[in-house]
């Protein structure tokens, strides 16, 4: 069995200590067991992404000794490393999974999921999610999507 592991950081800030453990923990790991340390790039939270984070956090990684097998600047056959280039993939799994009836279409709003959290909290429960705009059925998802859900 081969081991491989994975550092993933986002790009909404400067590498933490936090991240640091996380990587030198995570390769580590992969050289002593004769396997591979992968760096991928966590880049899916565009609003808060903050461009000139990236080469800082590489830098970093470099700077403290841990280099990568595969990932940015040192490609693999596992490409591409950033998370962002990845949505047809995801996109085709989840296709999948609504095919075989192991996922369901949602179409809630943020601003009513929160007004089930708060009123849960409100009452001195536990928020758990209603599924109420969950698509049944076809017609169902028709009428949210006409609805601009």
């Amino acid at each position: 069995m081969t081991v491989r592991t994975r550092f993933a950081p986002s790009p909404t800030g400067y590498l933490h200590i936090g991240g640091v453990r996380t990587a030198l923990f995570c390769w580590l790991f992969a050289r002593k067991h004769g396997g591979q340390f992968i760096l991928r790039i966590d880049d899916t939270d565009r609003q808060r992404n903050v461009e000139a984070a990236l080469a800082p956090i590489l830098d970093g990684l470099r700077w403290l000794g841990i280099d990568w097998d595969e990932g940015p600047i040192v490609d693999g056959p596992h490409a591409p490393y950033y998370q962002s280039q990845r949505n047809d993939r995801y996109r085709d799994a989840v296709e999948r999974l609504l095919e075989n009836g192991f996922a369901y279409r949602d179409y809630a709003m943020p601003d009513e999921i929160q007004a089930e959290r708060d009123a849960a909290i409100a009452s001195g429960g536990t928020f758990t999610y209603s599924r109420r705009w969950m698509a049944e059925s076809e017609d169902d998802a028709r009428r949210f999507e006409a609805e601009g859900r």
